[in-house]
């Protein structure tokens, strides 16, 4: 492979390789030099389409250091550090990780589709089961949506909370992964279930008993679907992880998918990377959110407007971007996103930062991040290999 971008993302993935798994960082940083579900599951698709048989062994390593730590109760780990016979495991910080669980389910199955062996699901399949059950649990009133707490997924120190899109998104796209292989009625239904309340609860004009009537008529909708609503309320914030999975996993209208469309390269277009920022609008000092945000952090505050989750660009975020664009058949404007994602890990001589400023473009966050390298892998190979992953 020619392409310089390309060869440095994979290299940085080698780098990030263990006997455990995929680190988060190839820096020797601490709380990154762990294996972290979410971030080494997103390697580990990139592994998947790159085709290199190493790191798609050490996908399988990945996957297997989450399983064989499983809480008794089903969760699965948010990461894991190893050091010779000691090993720490963490399901979470100030909340535990929801999306953990439903990463662990994609991946286990994406693997198995990959290697084209369904006994490696078998082989988990307790595993799994346990993950569905624990889901099940966190719907709390059994009416379909996950309620995930404050600082429960990837955005660990944003304002989500409640029944956050994201989440849901990620629940139907482990359950359609799973489906694949045991073809389970009941799972099917469940699918639909999910499926129809995230369109009831988050797209315009839907039909259908809502889970908040009140504060679904007072926001507006038309361009995308909210970050996430509560008891308290939506937040209408834009989630560009979110509505990534909706176009990628072909949920809402077409229509409306079309706006979300629309609106996300705009809005990418007309900021200084040409990148979307994870969430926007920023949150500023003088919004009623700041102090919910403020607060919500463990160590130091990230979360300055246009930084971090509160409206930094991240590589990573953007990779599914521009798989969302490409199952919408929008693949010059998907090869536009891979080319802003290679400029943003370029920089710094190839630094693979972790987010950057959307407005300074200053980088911002850890270095050699290894998911902001499986971002620009997985994309290059779906565009320009026709790489595709179960879905």
């Amino acid at each position: 492979m020619n392409d310089l971008n390309y060869r440095k993302a994979i290299e940085l993935l080698q780098r990030a390789s263990s006997s455990e798994g995929f680190l988060a960082s190839a820096q020797d940083i601490s709380n990154y030099k762990r294996v972290w579900a979410r971030d080494g599951v997103i390697c580990g698709l990139a592994a998947l389409a790159s085709g290199d048989e190493e790191l798609i062994t050490t996908f399988r390593l990945t996957l297997e250091t989450l399983a064989n730590n499983q809480h008794e109760n089903g969760t699965i780990p948010s990461n894991v550090m190893t050091n010779g016979d000691v090993v720490e495991v963490s399901y979470g910080g100030l909340a535990g990780r929801v999306d953990a669980v439903t990463w662990f389910i994609i991946g286990i199955c994406q693997y198995a589709f990959y290697i084209k062996d369904p006994s490696f699901v078998k082989e988990h399949q307790g595993n799994i089961q346990k993950c569905l059950q624990l889901l099940e649990a966190w719907e709390f009133n059994n009416k379909g949506l996950l309620y995930v707490p404050l600082s429960g997924n990837w955005a660990d120190e944003y304002i989500t909370d409640g029944y956050v899109l994201y989440d849901q998104l990620l629940r139907v796209w482990a359950l359609k992964s799973y489906n694949h292989f045991v073809n389970d009625k009941s799972i099917s239904i469940k699918i639909e279930k999910v499926t129809e309340q995230i369109e009831i609860n988050f797209t315009p004009n839907s039909v259908g008993e809502k889970y908040h009537e009140r504060a679904y008529k007072e926001i507006s909708m038309d361009n995308f679907m909210p970050c996430s609503f509560s008891p308290a309320g939506y937040k209408t914030q834009f989630d560009a992880f979110a509505n990534s999975l909706a176009l990628y996993l072909n949920i809402g209208s077409a229509e409306f998918q079309n706006a979300i469309v629309h609106y996300s390269i705009a809005l990418k277009n007309e900021r200084p990377l040409r990148l979307l920022p994870a969430f926007w609008p920023p949150i500023e000092e003088t919004d009623i959110d700041w102090n919910l945000l403020k607060n919500n952090c463990k160590y130091e505050f990230r979360n300055y407007p246009n930084e971090f989750h509160n409206g930094g660009s991240w590589s990573m975020v953007n990779g599914f971007y521009g798989l969302g664009l490409l199952s919408k058949d929008r693949r010059q404007e998907a090869s536009e996103v891979l080319e802003s994602i290679n400029e943003a890990n370029a920089v710094e001589n190839y630094s693979f930062y972790e987010n950057f400023n959307s407005q300074t473009k200053q980088p911002n966050g850890v270095p050699f991040c290894a998911w902001s390298a499986a971002a620009a892998i997985m994309l290059h190979q779906s565009i320009n290999s026709n790489f595709k992953f179960l879905v």
